[in-house]
C-alpha cells in the first residue's frame, strides 16, 4: 500500500484546494471527469491538465503543469503508469504539497522520488472512495 489512512486523510484534508487533474478532458466516458466532480463536491478547485486544454467542470485547461499560472497543492494522475512518473517529477517541480496517482497508476521509482523530495503522495488508490470515506 502506498499511502496510509493518515497519509490519505492529510492529503485530503490538510493540503490545499487547488488540483490539478492530469489527464481530464471532457470526455464523460472518462474516470476522471467523475473524479473531478467528487472533487469539487467536497469543495476542491479542479483545474484540468491535458493536451487539449479544454474547459472541463467550469475551469479553464491547461496544456500541462508549467502551464498553469498559479500555484496548485495537489497533483490527481490519471496517466498510464509508464508516463505517470515524469508528471509527479513535473508536480515537485511545480511545488505541489502532494502527488496522487489513481487507482492502476503505480510508477514506485516516481514515489521514492516524490517522497525523498518531501512531497506527501499517494498511489493506486481510488480518490472517489478515498475522500468520502477519510475527509
Amino acid at each position: 500500500m502506498y499511502g496510509d489512512d493518515a497519509t490519505v486523510r492529510k492529503i485530503l484534508t490538510e493540503s490545499g484546494d487547488t488540483w490539478a487533474v492530469v489527464g481530464l478532458s471532457s470526455n464523460r466516458q472518462r474516470a476522471a471527469y467523475g473524479v473531478a466532480q467528487v472533487l469539487q463536491r467536497f469543495g476542491k478547485r479542479v483545474v484540468p491538465v491535458h493536451p487539449k486544454a479544454e474547459t472541463v467542470h467550469g475551469e479553464q485547461g491547461y496544456a500541462s503543469l508549467a502551464d498553469i499560472p498559479f500555484d496548485v497543492d495537489v497533483v490527481d494522475v490519471f496517466v498510464n503508469s509508464d508516463l505517470a512518473g515524469a508528471v509527479a517529477d513535473e508536480a515537485v517541480a511545480k511545488g505541489a504539497r502532494a502527488v496522487w496517482f489513481q487507482l492502476g497508476v503505480v510508477d514506485e521509482e516516481a514515489y521514492a522520488r516524490t517522497r525523498a523530495a518531501g512531497v506527501d503522495m499517494v498511489m493506486d488508490r481510488c480518490l472517489a472512495i478515498e475522500i468520502p470515506r477519510l475527509a
